[in-house]
C-alpha cells in the first residue's frame, strides 16, 4: 500500500481545507452531529456548495454528477469534512443510497436517483431495523408482495433517522417468505409520501429525534425495486462495506483530540499545566498511537477501494478499532478533566463546546451499521476464515 498523496491530490486536500475553513465558522461547526434544525439548513446550504464545486460526489462517475476522480479524493474529501465539523445532511443518499444504486440499479433508476443527490436535493431515511429484528435483521417480518406493476408494503420500521426530514426511505422487505432467512430480501426505494407511510416520532434520552416508521398496505411500484429480487441483502451488505471505512468520523474525532491536546496545554491543575502532569502526558501519548491506528486503518479502506477491491473484513476493522477508540479517548479526557468533562454544551462552564461529553455520549451508540459483536464475527469469519 502507498499512501503518498498527488501532487494534484495535496491540492484538492488543501482546497477544500481552505474552502471550509472560510465558509464554516466556529459557530456553525458540528462538535457532535447535527443538534437543531439551524445547523441542518447550514449543512444543507454547505452541501449545496460543494456540489457546485465539484466535491461532494468527486468520486462519482460524471455521468451521475461525478467528479470525475476516485475513492481517494472521495476519502480525502470525506476527511477534510469531519475535521472541518461541516453539519453533515444526506450521508445516507450519499454513502448508502447512492453506490447502490450506481451498482445495482438500471439506467432509468440512476438518471432517476442519482442527479438529485449529486446536487445535495435529496434526503433520504434508512429502514433497516424493525421491533423483531435489529443485529439479527435477517429475520426481518417486512412484508412486500407484488400485485401487478405494485409491491404492496406491510410492517414497521424502527429508529428511522432523519425520518421526518427525508423525501425516500430506502428499505428491505421480505419478498419470499419461503426461501432461507437471507435469500429472500428485497431492495427498495419508496416516497415517503405515498399513502399508507406514516411515522411516529422516537425521541432519544439525548433529545434528538428518530422515528417509527408504519407502512399499511403502500403500493410503490415495481420500478422501486433496486437489484435482483431476493438479492436485496447481498445488494445492501454490498454498499455498508463502503460506510463503515469511516474516515469522517475518524477525522472528527481527530479534531477534538487536537483541540483536547491544546486545552491540556493552556490549563492548569494545581498550580501545573496538564501538559506537564506525567500521568496525563502518558495516556494523552497512548491515545495518539490509537488515533493513528485507526487513520490507517480507514485509508486501507479507501485504498482497496481504489484498486476496485470490495473491502469486507478489512472495514469491520477500521469500524470496530475507530468505535473502541473513540470511547477509549473520551474516557481518559474526563478522567484527566473531571466533573468539567461530563458537561454538555449548553451550559457556561463546560469546555470545549461540550465535546467530550458529546463524543462520549455518542459512542454509546455501539449499534449503528452493526454492534461491536456483529463486527468481530465479521472480522473471524471472513478476515480469518474461522467457523460459523
Amino acid at each position: 500500500m502507498n499512501f503518498e498523496l498527488t501532487e494534484e491530490q495535496k491540492k484538492f486536500r488543501s482546497d477544500i481545507r481552505s474552502f471550509l475553513e472560510e465558509e464554516v465558522p466556529p459557530e456553525h461547526q458540528a462538535v457532535f452531529g447535527v443538534e437543531s434544525e439551524e445547523d441542518y439548513r447550514f449543512g444543507r446550504s454547505i452541501q449545496r456548495k460543494l456540489a457546485d464545486n465539484g466535491w461532494l460526489t468527486i468520486g462519482w462517475p460524471t455521468e451521475y454528477g461525478g467528479g470525475p476522480k476516485g475513492p481517494i479524493e472521495q476519502s480525502i474529501f470525506s476527511e477534510a469534512m469531519g475535521y472541518g465539523r461541516v453539519p453533515r445532511t444526506g450521508t445516507t443518499a450519499l454513502n448508502i443510497v447512492g453506490p447502490a444504486v450506481m451498482y445495482f440499479g438500471t439506467p432509468e433508476q440512476k438518471e432517476k436517483y442519482l442527479p438529485p443527490i449529486a446536487r445535495a436535493e435529496a434526503e433520504y431515511c434508512q429502514g433497516f431495523s424493525e421491533p423483531n429484528a435489529g443485529s439479527d435483521l435477517g429475520s426481518l417480518e417486512f412484508r412486500a408482495v407484488r400485485d401487478g406493476d405494485e409491491n404492496v408494503l406491510n410492517g414497521s420500521k424502527m429508529f428511522t433517522s432523519w425520518a421526518f426530514r427525508a423525501q425516500y426511505i430506502y428499505l428491505l422487505a421480505r419478498t419470499d417468505p419461503d426461501a432461507p432467512k437471507h435469500r429472500g430480501i428485497s431492495l427498495f426505494i419508496a416516497d415517503v409520501k405515498t399513502p399508507g407511510i406514516s411515522f411516529r416520532p422516537l425521541p432519544y434520552i439525548n433529545g434528538s429525534m428518530a422515528a417509527q416508521t408504519y407502512f399499511d398496505d403502500a403500493r410503490i411500484p415495481s420500478s422501486a425495486l433496486i437489484g435482483e429480487e431476493n438479492r436485496g441483502w447481498y445488494h445492501a451488505m454490498a454498499t455498508l462495506d463502503f460506510e463503515r471505512s469511516g474516515l469522517e468520523r475518524y477525522a472528527s474525532v481527530q479534531r477534538t483530540f487536537d483541540d483536547f491536546v491544546e486545552l491540556c496545554k493552556t490549563t492548569k491543575y494545581n498550580g501545573k499545566l496538564l501538559s506537564e502532569n506525567p500521568i496525563a502526558r502518558h495516556k494523552l501519548a497512548k491515545i495518539k498511537v490509537g488515533m493513528e491506528i485507526w487513520r490507517l486503518l480507514c485509508w486501507k479502506v479507501a485504498w482497496m477501494q481504489s484498486t476496485g477491491a470490495v473491502p469486507n473484513a478489512e472495514a469491520s476493522v477500521a469500524f470496530l478499532h475507530g468505535t473502541v477508540q473513540r470511547l477509549e479517548f473520551t474516557q481518559t479526557a474526563m478522567e484527566i478533566l473531571g466533573l468539567y468533562g461530563t458537561l454538555m454544551h449548553d451550559p457556561k462552564w463546560s469546555l470545549m463546546r461540550g465535546a467530550i461529553e458529546g463524543i462520549h455520549r455518542e459512542s454509546m451508540h455501539l449499534h449503528g451499521a452493526g454492534t461491536t459483536e456483529i463486527h468481530r464475527n465479521i472480522i473471524a469469519q471472513r478476515g480469518l476464515g474461522l467457523p460459523r
